[in-house]
């Protein structure tokens, strides 16, 4: 019995030191470097939200905080070198709706599941899909659009930037949910469709808000909804989706900051901590607000909630629509 209860004991040190150790490298952390990985090239959204972000924590945190632009395979490159890096607080995410859920739900051959490799920290903010329209377009609001579409089956061409993308998936539920159909034409991002809405040579638009709102108020292009839960301060008159005839209807484009699996929870909850103190600071406000972002934040539950029901929401569509790669 006495080397059992040995070993026991041995085994028992063994634990409180690995924890020990834990627990002293969260207190010290970070005493280098940290690296944030955005999964799309500089200058997009995301990498604009990720530099409002590490400009912020390099400050409160007292390290530097670097942003490291890995993009490829719809954001899949980036996401999966975070999944198995070492979760030890300096390799972080910040990343898009696909790579941080839906991709798992578009792509066969996923090199990590988001559900199971993540570890949440925050919900950085929410930029809704936009309908647009050319001005030529007879329907003025987003009920007579799909009167229109109803009385000329086949003649409403709708733009999406890039197949599987979250405008194309928005118009996939609008389809769904008002029981007609467009005539799909996917591009390689927004400035394509812009022009070829410009050009009338599509009718309508569904992307995220950002690049479109110069257009919308000098009146060049015309907004029919927001999916969003509310209406953007920049755009006051035009309504949202649910305000337009259906109830509930949200799609948008989100932000969340994420760290690899096994990532000590003190440093989550000194990660969650600084990214809402960011957040609630003017330089977010105006950052977000020329964006088509709207805010968020809260506790790392939350975001893991909201990831869950993002993907069971959308799984159903993904899957009707048969979009898959």
């Amino acid at each position: 019995m006495r080397p059992r209860r040995t070993l026991l004991i041995a085994i028992g040190i063994g634990m409180l030191s690995l924890l020990g150790a834990r627990d002293a490298r969260a207190q010290t952390w970070p005493s280098r470097a940290v690296t944030v990985i955005v999964p799309f090239s500089a200058g997009t959204t995301g990498d604009l939200v990720a530099r409002g972000l590490v400009d912020y924590l390099s400050t409160a945190l007292g390290q530097p905080f670097v942003v490291d632009n890995r993009s490829g395979a719809g954001g899949n490159v980036g996401g999966a070198a975070v999944a198995k890096a070492t979760p030890d607080g300096y390799t972080l995410l910040l990343a898009t709706t696909g790579p941080a859920a839906n991709n798992k739900l578009l792509y066969k051959n996923m090199p990590y599941d988001p559900q199971r490799d993540f570890a949440p920290i925050v919900l950085m903010g929410k930029s809704p899909v936009i309908i647009t329209a050319k001005n030529s377009l007879p329907a003025k609001t987003l009920k007579e659009l799909v009167d229109y579409a109803k009385a000329n089956p086949d003649k409403v061409t709708a733009g999406y930037p890039g197949n599987g993308t979250f405008g194309h998936i928005t118009g996939e539920l609008l389809q769904q949910r008002a029981g007609m159909k467009f005539v799909q034409v996917q591009y390689r991002g927004s400035p394509a469709i812009i022009g070829d809405l410009l050009g009338e040579h599509i009718d309508i638009a569904m992307d995220s808000m950002a690049p479109y709102v110069a257009n919308v108020q000098n009146k060049a292009l015309r907004a029919l909804a927001i999916a969003g839960a509310s209406r953007w301060p920049l755009l006051p008159d035009v309504p949202t989706v649910a305000e337009s005839g259906f109830p509930g209807f949200e799609a948008a484009v989100w932000y969340a900051f994420i760290a690899p699996k096994g990532t000590p929870p003190e440093i989550i909850a000194k990660l969650n901590e600084a990214a809402n103190a960011y957040l609630r600071t003017k330089t977010a406000t105006d950052l977000y607000l020329n964006l088509g972002i709207q805010a968020a934040g809260g506790t790392p539950d939350a975001l893991k909630n909201f990831v869950d029901s993002e993907l069971e929401k959308w799984a159903p569509i993904i899957k009707a629509a048969n979009i898959e790669f």
